[in-house]
């Protein structure tokens, strides 16, 4: 087990300009510890959090403020990929939270805590010593 902390996604300002080299950037770091993994990448979860979301509408300098909902990405070889998962609902001026956020409808504490218990076969008090309290949010993407 790993982590890893990358900043410079804080764009509350010309966002465009600053988030596609991230996003680039960590797509080559990832593929690069795929590479370098060589098989064992088969056994890999990686889980690609932020500690806030971002408003879903632009500020004033094409920009995003700190908010409340996000998405959480999984990759590696543990991973059956190619969907969206968890609870979801349709964006919609009536759904925004304070009409300009999207609402946390997962937490990260339960999706990471149900991805662990699948690969790694943990009991639930294994995992409720990892995860104290966490309901874990199984999604099927492990």
């Amino acid at each position: 087990m790993g982590f890893v902390d990358v900043g410079g996604w804080d764009t509350h300002v010309n966002e465009n300009a600053a988030l596609a080299p991230n996003l680039d950037s960590l797509g080559r770091g990832l593929a690069s510890l795929a590479r370098e993994l060589g098989p064992e990448w088969a056994n890999t979860l990686v889980i690609v959090v932020s500690e806030f979301g971002r408003t879903f509408r632009e500020n004033g300098n094409r920009g995003t403020d700190h908010g409340h909902g996000t998405v959480y990405w999984f990759a590696g070889g543990a991973v059956t990929g190619g969907c969206m998962a968890g609870r979801q609902q349709a964006v919609a001026r009536t759904t925004l939270f304070q009409d300009r956020d999207l609402p946390v409808l997962n937490d990260y504490r339960g999706l990471i805590a149900a991805a662990t218990r699948r690969l790694w076969n943990l009991s639930p008090a294994q995992l409720d010593a990892v995860f104290p309290a966490a309901k874990p949010l199984d999604v099927g993407v492990v």
